[in-house]
């Protein structure tokens, strides 16, 4: 598994660790996994404070993709990234139809722990490669989840990823997380990511050129950890993180952006 796939056991520990204490996101399946394929976290990656980030991430990510089906139940929903998240489950809306999609040595071994069903594929998948979009499944509209992924793509590469979208489905509605470029470079000193070898991420100041000559507009700015979520943290840890990152100096590194296209 190469050093980008190996970033997968990251929000994996984090999830599995906050779902132990019962607080910000039940996630039995990473527990389940992480006690199976476990391994030695060190450095910025066992910190109790990213684990917090890791879960409020995913309930957030969890909760946009709840209601986005509510709004679009015929909607293909379109993980892109998808390591071993168990989003799939957590979801409570029904859904015609999911894909997870993700490296072939990630997919072959989140093979050991899913199994697809009629209304549930995984597929081998390069966000960088667009031309993988092309063998999805054809639909009017799609859900795409991209959690975690932006930064390890060029805004060129991103802007092609968008661009077929928009010919392959009629509607789109999308979340996606990102560095700021300061964040990105940043990321070099900071990032948990190094741990496992990872030495070259992207960020996004300006959306503008990645959707020009699109149909796809920046539709709002959302809230990595919103304070429903932090609030379910208590004492010394609440305030901490309160602190550290709710305000302005984590928006300078870290953001949450909706996209949507409408035909």
């Amino acid at each position: 598994m190469n050093e980008v796939n190996k970033t997968l056991f990251i929000p994996l520990y984090g999830k599995s660790q906050v779902s132990k204490k019962g607080i910000i996101l039940k996630d039995p399946m990473a527990e389940k996994i992480w006690e199976k394929e476990s391994f030695p976290i060190r450095g910025k990656s066992k910190s109790k404070w990213l684990t917090y980030n890791m879960a409020m991430r995913a309930k957030v990510f969890d909760d946009w993709t709840e209601e986005m089906l509510k709004q679009d139940k015929e909607a293909v929903v379109l993980h892109i990234g998808c390591g071993l998240d168990s989003r799939c489950q957590r979801i409570i809306s029904p859904y015609k139809n999911w894909i997870d999609g993700d490296f072939p040595d990630v997919i072959a071994l989140r093979k050991n722990y899913y199994e697809e069903t009629d209304n549930y594929h995984m597929v081998n998948f390069d966000a960088a490669n667009p031309e993988n979009i092309k063998s999805l499944p054809n639909g009017n509209s799609a859900i795409v989840i991209l959690e975690g992924v932006s930064m390890y793509l060029s805004n060129e590469q991103i802007k092609g990823f968008l661009l077929v979208l928009q010919e392959k489905y009629q509607r789109l509605h999308i979340l996606m997380d990102v560095y700021t470029e300061f964040g990105a470079k940043a990321s070099k000193y900071k990032n948990p990511v190094n741990d496992v070898g990872v030495t070259k991420l992207y960020g996004i100041d300006d959306f503008r050129p990645i959707l020009q000559n699109t149909r796809i507009k920046l539709k709002s700015e959302h809230s990595l950890t919103p304070d429903r979520l932090v609030n379910e943290l208590s004492g010394f840890d609440k305030f901490f993180f309160k602190m550290m990152f709710t305000g302005a100096m984590y928006k300078k590194i870290y953001r949450l952006y909706e996209l949507k296209m409408v035909q």
